[in-house]
């Protein structure tokens, strides 16, 4: 009996109904808040408790997504919805925050934790911390080859997860800040804005323009007896902003697939290409098997392709007024629209784009006229989406899971305040519990108060010595740690700092394949006196406890720092990173001042970090871009500049990787004295990212020894915070 989950988007009702009809084992949904789609419909929470109920009675399952960072103002909606879910019981809670891991640990055991692909696990390592901490099930990261998902797989007994159709992210899981940077409309609160999809210009003289960053979409369904046999326990549909029509489509022609397995290869080979012909439903971009085979191959991206969805129709042609409407003029060629069919339509310029269903088709030749909003024009792209005869042919289910009347379910998070999580050693009344679990740090003595310098390349310490920072932040990649092995064995110059004044910084990207050099590399490392290191990966704490590590004294030798990547936003992440043996907090990059302050209180404000300078990697790439794209510099629409940073993996360990950093960094350095003043002693001038000179390292750490602003920077989010449509 096939026992692999086939889990499935529910953004509507609808979808809901669709995706059980057409054979889903799961659904996965999102109530009003907290979830990494609010910008698609989400269900009300009477609706949630009717849809658990129903699935329930018939043998689904129900999933609901909590997978977005939540900041400390925001605790006690969050325990009111975690305490809700723990009363209606789904049948596991989608997480990315590790502060609601903790809080759901630790005061709603009833809940079954699964971790969100925006954890950015991928390796068995990472796995395996998560699982010591109350989750059953991870998503694993997009970017990984069948091979490591093998690897994952025989180095863990947890539940793996696995997406196998649906739109991808050029960045890699749970990294992105675009979206962030450019508003505060941040992929880790469910309001990416899609900055990959946009269309950008290089610069120079040799100008292009072209969609550079726009991923196609993952399509596995040829490859779905291979990640069985791998040992997945769920296959994943990504869609909660899509139709009904596309959850029954796409879960009809998987589950066509999976119920082959089991039989004989020609079985399943015909049972394949028949899902593939249901699949020719699926207007949405072309489609790739992406890491699969090989983390080289870029054939994913398709510059001069455009974002959009669906089946090209071309441009509009010309534009009449018929009454009150507006109709464009489109050439259909080969692909006829009619009425009730649904088209996308994209401004030339890339600024706005429509989905709308048409209403009324005006035939002339094989041309169409079709009414279009006013705010579109000549030149504009027209995609079609959706057909009327995909929707006959997958019609809703009946009777619906969530009945018309739903009047008897009345359940909805209350008023309860959160827990309090207090600073070791300190009591405070109030909440409805107090727990003393956020530590001190073992010494200051080996990370003193000051100004700290972070780079990226052996080379860049030469320009950060010239500033003297109190200690220097190096990252710790397969080219970094190639270096440093190499010059222990003095087959490479020293660094022109000891190594107790070098902080290894993990990049936090870490998949399967460095799991195993890495942890043998640690002891070395430690040896050589390396002392300090920055974990931006639950993975990376695995490294201190292994075996090896044991025996060689590492953990009781080693300060670990927990990275911005870990996204400690509120009290109950930075509990839980303390719980994995952190000492140190570096503040996320997308925080602001006031809920910097909210998190920590003063007593603890001495034992976090604060980037007051960067070049934010916006995207994190799992590939070296440099073989497709010459450039270097690029912009958008609103005059926003970018570069793109690329590095190819010189040791040999993955296909290197590529950044995009603003042109225009993030500077606080002027706020460094009212820092001072709340309490923060100890901040970090990152350079990590563009190669700069070293009278710009100066320029920097003279502007934030004086607390004086640097000209033509940004904020971030430090004064705005993350953009909210409700205002809270």
């Amino acid at each position: 009996m096939n026992t692999i989950e086939l889990l499935a988007p529910a953004g509507s009702p609808e979808a809901l109904d669709a995706a059980i009809g057409a054979g889903a084992d799961a659904v996965y949904l999102g109530v009003k808040n907290f979830n990494a789609r609010l910008r698609t419909t989400n269900f009300a929470y009477s609706q949630v408790e009717a849809a658990i109920r129903t699935l329930r009675r018939i043998g689904r399952r129900c999933y609901i997504t909590v997978n977005t960072v939540f900041e400390q103002r925001e605790a006690d909606r969050m325990y009111q919805l975690l305490n809700y879910l723990s009363r209606i019981g789904p049948d596991g809670i989608i997480v990315q925050d590790f502060g609601v891991a903790y809080m759901a640990r630790q005061y709603f055991p009833s809940l079954k934790l699964h971790a969100s692909t925006q954890m950015n696990i991928a390796s068995g390592c990472g796995v395996n911390v998560l699982s010591k901490r109350g989750i059953s099930r991870v998503v694993l990261a997009r970017e990984l080859a069948l091979e490591e998902i093998r690897d994952i797989r025989s180095k863990t007994n947890s539940e793996l997860e696995v997406f196998v159709h649906g739109a991808l992210c050029i960045s890699e899981s749970g990294l992105c800040l675009f979206s962030s940077f450019l508003g505060g409309k941040s992929a880790n609160r469910g309001m990416c804005t899609q900055a990959c999809r946009r269309m950008y210009r290089t610069t120079g003289r040799a100008s292009e323009e072209g969609y550079f960053f726009s991923p196609a979409d993952l399509q596995m369904i040829e490859k779905i007896p291979f990640l069985a046999d791998a040992g997945v326990n769920a296959f994943k549909i990504e869609g909660r902003m899509k139709s009904a029509d596309y959850a029954g489509v796409v879960v009809s022609a998987y589950r066509v697939a999976l119920d082959s397995l089991g039989g004989s290869e020609e079985q399943t080979a015909g049972a394949i290409e028949r899902a593939q012909r249901i699949l020719q439903n699926d207007f949405a971009r072309e489609k790739t098997i992406f890491h699969y085979d090989s983390h080289a191959d870029l054939s994913f991206l398709n510059p001069w392709k455009t974002g959009g969805v669906g089946i090209a129709l071309g441009k509009i042609l010309k534009v009449r007024k018929k009454g009150d409407d507006c109709q464009g003029l489109i050439a259909c060629g080969n692909t006829p629209v009619a009425e009730g069919d649904s088209i996308r339509i994209h401004s030339s310029d890339d600024r706005r784009r429509l989905s709308r269903k048409l209403t009324a088709v005006e035939m002339s030749g094989s041309d169409a006229w079709v009414s279009i909003p006013h705010t579109f024009t000549v030149g504009d792209d027209v995609f079609l989406i959706q057909t009327k005869a995909m929707s006959k042919r997958f019609s809703l289910r009946r009777p619906p899971i969530i009945p018309k009347n739903i009047d008897m379910f009345k359940r909805a998070p209350g008023h309860e305040k959160a827990p309090c999580i207090e600073f070791a050693g300190r009591g405070k009344a109030g909440g409805a519990k107090s727990v003393q679990n956020v530590r001190k740090p073992k010494s200051a003595r080996s990370l003193p108060e000051g100004l700290y310098a972070a780079v990226s390349h052996t080379g860049d310490l030469y320009a950060a010595q010239s500033i003297k920072p109190v200690k220097v932040a190096l990252t710790l990649n397969t080219r970094t740690l190639d270096y440093l092995l190499n010059m222990f064995d003095k087959q490479k110059p020293p660094l022109p700092f000891r190594p107790d004044d070098i902080i290894l910084a993990f990049d936090p990207f870490f998949p399967q394949a460095l799991e195993d050099s890495f942890a043998e590399a640690i002891p070395r490392l430690c040896q050589e006196g390396f002392r300090t290191f920055q974990v931006n990966n639950p993975a990376h704490v695995s490294l201190f406890r292994n075996s090896a590590a044991q025996a060689a004294g590492v953990e009781s030798a080693v300060e670990l720092m927990a990275g911005p990547y870990l996204y400690a936003f509120n009290r109950f992440a930075s509990a839980f990173v303390h719980d994995l043996g952190v000492e140190y907090i570096v503040s996320p990059l997308e925080n602001n001042r006031q809920n910097l302050e909210r998190t920590f209180e003063k007593p603890e404000r001495s034992s976090v970090f604060v980037t007051v300078f960067a070049y934010p990697a916006l995207f994190r790439i799992r590939n070296d871009l440099s073989p497709l794209y010459s450039w270097e510099r690029f912009g958008d629409n609103q005059e926003e500049y970018f570069s793109l940073v690329t590095e190819p993996d010189e040791a040999g360990m993955s296909s290197g990787e590529s950044l995009v950093v603003p042109e225009k960094p993030f500077s606080i350095v002027d706020k460094i004295p009212f820092l001072r003043e709340a309490g923060f002693r100890r901040f970090i001038l990152d350079f990590s990212g563009p190669p700069l000179k070293k009278k710009e390292y100066k320029t920097v750490m003279t502007a934030a020894q004086e607390g004086v602003p640097l000209p033509n920077a940004s904020r971030f989010n430090w004064k705005n915070g993350f953009f909210n449509d409700d205002g809270k």
